[in-house]
């Protein structure tokens, strides 16, 4: 009985005057610790992947990325963090204080507190070193680990911003998204290889196939798009579609992702130009405005001298011209074509042909009427 009541009054007194906890760290990105404003000290957990160390005598400096930032976050720790554990390329949790940073360089910084490093890295063996530029060419020898890099790093952030602006815009305009297939038993455009579909079995029925028919990966979702403009007044699709084409050239892609969209009822041209114009100009100002850091890096090392060109297409109005048109300049341009320029406008490399049209994005129309009510364009644009 005297335990019992003993007992009570123990959690009587722990229940009205409750110890004090340390209040859990707050997980960020490093997106989200470089951006923060508030510095006095909040204790913040960062996780990521050690871009450098440098080891002082009594102070013990970290960079770490997470990929959510071109930036990488400082860490500054005391000299009895360092190990061997801790090296290049290593991924490591961090806990501490985040404080506004003494240096010029960043705005905080974050004073350690604890540091687990949760994945080890030869940094010997690892293929990437610290302040090296490396060639494309290097990179690409390893895909699983390209992505740590500057570079890549960058365009992938940049391709994110541009396909959620992209969606952003077709659902602030009323477009309905719709997934077109990717296997299919079309051929959309008719003037392309495909990758046929088969069993990866190696046994097979001679003139049989898997889905009764030729089935193939998908060249365009044009023909579902127009089938569902017959229900929706406003589709659009953007997914990966894939050419046979056996070629090596940059213009020639076996995979890439499409934007296409349909419209019923649309009564004039000048509407349909608009909605492209439109998506093109949300999308860029979206990259810009999110991706400021990540777009310089691509106007240094991998587009110099096209800094000013989104900016001006922003400013300026396209310019809109017919087929027709377009024939006459080059007809008049004194370079030397394989095709005539009749020819140009319908062979690939369609992109080759609009090097003439510089310092103004152009969108080359071609007009079909079906079904009475939808107006299809084929059009370009200079990027």
């Amino acid at each position: 009985m005297l335990r019992t009541r003993a007992l009570l009054r123990t959690l009587r007194s722990c229940s009205s005057a409750p110890c004090a906890r340390r209040k859990p760290s707050a997980k960020l990105s490093v997106r989200d610790a470089l951006r923060a404003q508030n510095t006095n000290g909040e204790r913040v957990k960062v996780q990521g992947w050690v871009r450098s160390i440098r080891s002082q005598k009594e102070v013990l400096f970290l960079h770490v990325n997470d990929g959510s930032s071109l930036e990488s976050l400082q860490i500054v720790a005391d000299s009895s963090f360092d190990r061997r554990e801790l090296a290049f390329g290593s991924s490591v949790e961090v806990q501490g204080q985040l404080v506004k940073s003494p240096s010029k360089r960043q705005t905080v910084e974050l004073k350690a507190e604890k540091i687990e490093v949760v994945g080890n890295c030869d940094a010997k063996a690892f293929p990437f070193k610290y302040k090296e530029r490396h060639p494309l060419e290097y990179l690409r020898q390893f895909p699983h680990l390209r992505c740590r890099t500057n570079v890549l790093g960058s365009i992938l952030r940049v391709r994110s911003e541009a396909t959620a602006a992209i969606h952003s815009f077709f659902k602030d305009s009323g477009f309905v998204h719709i997934h077109t297939p990717i296997i299919t038993s079309n051929d959309c455009e008719g003037a392309g290889e495909l990758f046929q579909i088969e069993p990866s079995s190696k046994i097979k029925v001679p003139e049989e196939n898997f889905f009764n028919v030729p089935a193939f990966l998908t060249v365009s979702g044009q023909l579902h798009l127009e089938v569902m403009s017959g229900a929706f007044t406003q589709v659009f699709t953007f997914g990966p579609t894939f050419r046979a084409e056996n070629s090596q050239s940059r213009r020639h892609l076996a995979e890439f992702y499409m934007v296409e969209a349909e419209i019923s009822f649309i009564e004039n041209l000048q509407d349909l130009m608009q909605v492209m114009e439109g998506l093109f100009k949300t999308t860029t100002m979206t990259v810009l405005s999110n991706c400021p850091e990540d777009v310089e890096l691509c106007y240094k090392f991998i587009a110099p001298g096209q800094k000013d060109r989104l900016e001006h297409m922003l400013k300026n109005n396209f310019v809109i011209i017919s087929y027709t048109e377009a024939v006459e300049i080059l007809k008049q341009a004194s370079e030397n074509f394989t095709f005539t320029p009749e020819k140009l406008l319908i062979c690939d490399p369609l992109w080759k042909t609009l090097n003439f049209f510089k310092n103004c994005f152009i969108l080359l129309t071609r007009i079909y009427v079906q079904r009475g009510h939808m107006t299809y364009q084929w059009a370009c644009t200079q990027l």
